[in-house]
């Protein structure tokens, strides 16, 4: 039986770019989400998220691998530092800034993000570090998941373990965001909050609370996706705050406030770049294929696809 193909390529290896975008954009909505939770209760971008990333993952390295510390017990400490470190940013940096112009909170978070990539230098220098906690006894990497479909696709299909638990990792957030901010009388007022500062004040909401918590879970998110970036890449000062970065499409994509849309947006992009590296074979392709879907997308949502429609008074 001859091989079936899709668009002059394997089936089989079609199917695998398919699912390997799937898992890779699992990463990016991973990323995404911390992003979209400060943005949704305090309307403010973050652009330090990658270097938060990159704490959260060398926190647990230090943890895990320098101080001998069992696996669980270093991740829960990381998350406890990280919270630390989310709720110290939110207090010192950003809380003088409520009510003051947007451009203000975005050159802050710039801010931040270089003064967090001085600390890491500082601290654990420019040399990445590596994370292996999807490894044997040996210390071996684990292998990938062979899944057997040579009789109806004409070949095998090979994921990587670490791509597989990014995608639980982000299933599991997804699921606990959703219900936190739909089901909570917490989420529901960092929702009001996020839509008007001063009026959310003046109902008595604890709008400096609430941005402190937003911050705190954006953090814990953003260590979990350092961690799960970390262990299977290494924790490259590079390569980590680039991942924060690819991400950013995604948030555009689904749209700022939307927990779903940072979930669709994620995979579409992680789908879009694989395909597009399957097909194309060239890095340029994958670097530009997804900032050609945002602008289509935003030319006909300008909101993103589960984005909030605006009209403001001029």
């Amino acid at each position: 039986m001859a091989d079936l193909v899709l668009f002059g390529k394997p089936l089989f290896l079609a199917v695998q770019w398919l699912l390997t975008g799937l898992l890779v954009g699992s990463m990016y909505s991973l990323v995404a989400l911390g992003l979209v939770v400060i943005y949704k209760a305090s309307s403010v971008f973050n652009f330090s998220h990658g270097w938060l990333m990159l704490v959260g993952g060398l926190l647990c390295w230090a943890f895990f691998q320098d101080q001998g510390w069992p696996l669980w017990v270093s991740i829960l400490a990381a998350f406890a530092v990280a919270v630390i470190l989310g709720l110290l940013i939110e207090r010192v940096t950003l809380r003088p800034l409520i009510g003051q112009p947007v451009l203000t909170t975005i050159m802050m978070t710039l801010a931040l993000a270089q003064l967090l990539q001085g600390i890491v230098m500082l601290v654990w220098g420019a040399n990445p570090h590596p994370l292996p906690i999807f490894a044997d006894a040996a210390g071996l990497p684990m292998p990938p998941l062979k899944l057997p479909t040579a009789g109806f696709l004409g070949g095998d299909i090979i994921l990587k373990v670490q791509l597989l638990w990014s995608f639980v990792v982000t299933a599991l957030g997804f699921g606990a965001l959703t219900l936190f901010f739909r089901f909570t009388r917490t989420g529901l007022s960092m929702r009001a909050a996020a839509e008007d500062h001063q009026l959310a004040q003046s109902v008595g909401l604890p709008v400096r609370r609430i941005f402190g918590l937003a911050w705190a879970i954006a953090a814990i998110v953003a260590a979990a996706a350092g961690i799960v970036q970390g262990a299977g890449t290494g924790l490259d000062p590079i390569a980590v705050p680039t991942m924060a970065l690819r991400a950013f499409p995604a948030v555009l994509l689904g749209g700022l406030e939307s927990i779903p849309g940072a979930i669709v947006g994620g995979l579409t992009i992680g789908v879009v770049e694989t395909m597009t590296s399957g097909y194309i074979s060239t890095s340029a392709g994958q670097e530009l294929a997804p900032f050609l879907v945002l602008m289509l997308v935003l030319i006909i949502k300008p909101d993103g696809l589960f984005g909030q429609k605006r009209i403001e008074r001029i």
